[in-house]
């Protein structure tokens, strides 16, 4: 790998959120999204064969985009995700035996935590960066807790190209789901839908 989880986060800025995605569409996806920017793709576990999925993935574009796992609840899912060559583990929760399971593998740590008590707690429990979820409160929220809760915030839920730039003024990343991808969508609208977010944090970085 050239390059490692935290230089393509700053590098841009936005994690591609898969839910659903089938290990079929998983090349044409991988490579839509390269060529208009996105370089971390997280394939989330609800997915259907979701770690065949991360495992094509890899095969496929390890070595220009970073592949890892969203909605992972448990310990197992963590094993799941590292023998399919996943480098990141996302939850939508603070569950302190999957942080520690992730950092014993040597992979990026990325729990959900919506207080300060569930930050600090994932935090103590070695977790890299923290992923703001729902991020339903803005940007305003997220900077009211970063008084107390020292680490990368990364916003995930209702990001879209219109709200995304004030994120960034806070985040250290966003995440982005339906308003990027979506089963069944064309290779063209995730590809339109990609350079429209891609376009709205050029602008705010601009700003």
């Amino acid at each position: 790998m050239n390059n490692s989880f935290h230089e393509l986060l700053k590098s841009s800025p936005l994690i591609a959120i898969l839910r659903g995605i089938t290990p079929e569409e998983t090349p044409t996806v991988c490579d839509v999204l390269y060529e208009a920017g996105i370089r971390l793709l997280e394939i989330p576990l609800n997915s259907p064969q979701a770690c065949r999925s991360i495992a094509i993935a890899v095969e496929h574009c390890g070595k220009r985009q970073i592949v890892g796992a969203g909605t992972v609840l448990s310990p197992e899912n963590v094993h799941c995700v590292h023998l399919a060559g996943g480098e990141f583990i996302i939850s939508p929760n603070t569950n302190q035996e999957v942080i520690r399971t992730t950092k014993k593998l040597n992979m990026i740590s990325i729990p959900g935590f919506f207080t300060a008590s569930e930050g600090l707690a994932a935090l103590n429990a070695g977790a890299d960066y923290l992923k703001l979820f729902p991020a339903i409160l803005g940007p305003r929220y997220i900077k009211d807790l970063k008084s107390v809760v020292k680490a990368p915030v990364l916003a995930v839920g209702g990001i879209n190209a219109d709200n995304i730039s004030g994120f960034f003024e806070v985040c250290a990343g966003v995440g982005v789901g339906s308003s990027l991808y979506q089963a069944g969508k064309t290779p063209d609208e995730i590809s339109n839908n990609a350079e429209k977010l891609i376009s709205a944090w050029h602008q705010a970085r601009n700003h």
